[in-house]
Formats: C-alpha cells, sequence, structure tokens
C-alpha cells in the first residue's frame, strides 16, 4: 500500500493559521520563502536526521495558500509512492486528472497534484531516495 505521508490546509492568512495551531496543538511552523510558493512546512510530531515522522503513524504537513480556485480551498493529503510516473499513469487509468506539473522539492522528492474520480485534490510525493 501507499501511505499518507503527509496533510495540507489552504489558509487566507498563513501566519495566523500557524499561530493558532502552535498556540493550539504546540505544532511547529517554518514559513519558505517565495521561491517554495510561501509554503508554510508544518512539524506535528518529531522527526528523525531525514525529516520522517519518529512515531509510527504519525505524520507533518503543511499550509498552502488558500485562492479563488475551489480545489484550494479544501484539505488534502499526500500519498508516498515509489515511482511518480508510474503511478501518474494510473491515476489516469483509473479515471483521475494530474492538475499540476511534477515539481521537484528539494531535500524532499518528486511531487504532482492530482484530482481523483469524485473531483477531490489529492497530491503525491516520491520521496528521495
Amino acid at each position: 500500500m501507499n501511505p499518507v505521508i503527509h496533510f495540507e490546509m489552504p489558509a487566507v492568512e498563513k501566519k495566523r493559521m500557524s499561530d493558532f495551531y502552535t498556540k493550539t496543538f504546540g505544532w511547529q511552523t517554518q514559513m519558505l520563502g517565495e521561491e517554495m510558493g510561501g509554503y508554510v512546512v508544518v512539524a506535528t510530531t518529531e522527526t528523525d536526521e531525514n525529516r520522517m515522522p519518529k512515531k509510527a503513524g504519525a505524520i507533518n504537513g503543511g499550509f498552502y495558500q488558500r485562492t479563488d480556485d475551489p480545489l484550494s480551498h479544501a484539505p488534502s493529503v499526500v500519498i508516498g509512492v515509489e515511482n511518480l510516473d508510474d503511478h501518474m499513469k494510473k491515476i489516469i487509468a483509473a479515471g483521475g486528472t494530474i492538475i499540476s506539473e511534477p515539481m521537484d522539492i528539494p531535500g524532499v522528492g518528486k511531487w504532482v497534484s492530482f484530482k481523483d474520480t469524485e473531483g477531490n485534490r489529492v497530491s503525491m510525493l516520491q520521496p528521495l531516495q
């Protein structure tokens, strides 16, 4: 099986959202620069030297900018895969749609976003080996 390895949630004001989750749940946030789209990395659990959760079943996540596009209005999950290109073909064959270009995330891996057959925005990540 390919596990859920990351979550993403939209924010109108990322600083306000970061403050809320830090104060409420103790999550740690790191705002990335514009070269990464102003993405906010969110740590909900302790990680190892490879930035992988130490606790089995725990995941970390991120906050992205909510836009006028309805696909950006709902939380989403990221599924870990061994081969992104193969899974992109599987998405299409199963009736889904690839909605972004594959993107290399420095130090993390290769990422792409898709819509499932129900119109949900979901992403896949091929982590660096």
